[in-house]
């Protein structure tokens, strides 16, 4: 966590791989979504909005799905659009 960084008021704890969490948390940072993650820290995430929970899932499934699924929701996206 960057010791500028205001610490979160609430925040709920995102359950994230301790390999992935670093580029979650970078990802979020740059959707400007509330977070902080300290070192040997859990995530931590405030969601103020539908549309910050939509893109906090978004973000979580790109790292959790396997490559396969997302090949797959990738396609059905284009199919739609």
């Amino acid at each position: 966590m960057n010791p500028a960084e205001p610490e979160l008021e609430v925040g709920e704890i995102v359950q994230v791989s301790w390999l992935d969490r670093w580029q979650v948390y970078k990802r979020l940072q740059e959707l400007e979504i509330p977070c902080c993650c300290g070192v040997d820290q859990p995530l931590r995430v405030k969601i103020n909005t539908a549309k910050q929970a939509a893109q906090l899932a978004s973000v979580l499934r790109q790292f959790s799905a396997p490559k396969s699924e997302l090949a797959q929701w990738l396609e059905c996206c284009w199919q739609i659009g």
